[in-house]
C-alpha cells in the first residue's frame, strides 16, 4: 500500500493522501460494468469528479498524529468521502439547489437524470456504512461506534448545527452546506484507541 508522505509540506501530504484515497475508492466502488450499470456510472461520475479529498486527508492526518495505523484509518476516510459526495449529489438536485455544474462539469442529475442521481446518492450513503462495517482491521466495538457517529452526523441531528454546538465525541459534523463534512479532533483520535485487537 502507498503511504502518505512523512512530510511537513501540506501540499505534498494532501497530494499523497488524495492518490491513496482515490485508489481505495476505486477498489471499493463497483465498476460501471457491474449491474445496475447506470447507477454505478453515476456514482463514479460524481465520486471521481476531481474532489480535493480534504476531509479524508484531515482524518488521516489527525489519526496519524494520535498514533493510529494508516490501514485502520483508510476505509473510514473513504466512508467520509462517500457521505460527502452523496450529500453533494442530493444537494444539486432540482428540488434542492438545482445546480447544473459541480467541480466544473455537469452535475449527476444533468449528466444522467434525476431518478438516477437520487439512487446514486442513496447507494453511496449505504456503501459508506457498509465500508466501515466490513472493515475487519477495526474491532467490532469501534466499527459500531463509528457507524453510530456517522449516522448521527449525516442524519437530521447533523443538519444546520453550529460547530460550537458539537459534542466532543462526534465523528464529524455536517455543516450548513450539506456537503461540508469535517472530521472532529477528539473522535478521530478515538480511531487510535480502536487499535486494540478484536
Amino acid at each position: 500500500m502507498v503511504k502518505p508522505l512523512e512530510t511537513n509540506d501540506a501540499r505534498e501530504f494532501f497530494a499523497s493522501c488524495r492518490a491513496l484515497i482515490d485508489a481505495e475508492l476505486d477498489r471499493l466502488i463497483p465498476k460501471e460494468a457491474e449491474s445496475p450499470e447506470r447507477v454505478h456510472a453515476a456514482i463514479r461520475w460524481s465520486v471521481f469528479a476531481g474532489g480535493k479529498r480534504f476531509r479524508p486527508a484531515l482524518l488521516i492526518a489527525v489519526g496519524r498524529t494520535f498514533g493510529a495505523c494508516l490501514d485502520h484509518l483508510l476505509r473510514t476516510a473513504c466512508a467520509f468521502e462517500m457521505i460527502h459526495t452523496y450529500s453533494l449529489i442530493h444537494d444539486d438536485l432540482p428540488s434542492m439547489d438545482d445546480d447544473d455544474l459541480r467541480r466544473g462539469r455537469a452535475t449527476c442529475h444533468v449528466q444522467f437524470d434525476e431518478a438516477t442521481a437520487i439512487l446514486a446518492g442513496d447507494a453511496l450513503q449505504a456503501l459508506a456504512f457498509q465500508t466501515i462495517a466490513d472493515d475487519e482491521k477495526l474491532s467490532s466495538d469501534l466499527r459500531i461506534r463509528l457507524i453510530s457517529e456517522l449516522g448521527r452526523a449525516a442524519g437530521v441531528p447533523g443538519v444546520d448545527r453550529d460547530p460550537l454546538e458539537q459534542q466532543p465525541q462526534c465523528a464529524f459534523r455536517r455543516a450548513r452546506d450539506p456537503g461540508q463534512l469535517r472530521p472532529c479532533r477528539a473522535s478521530t483520535g478515538a480511531l487510535d484507541r480502536g487499535r486494540d485487537t478484536r
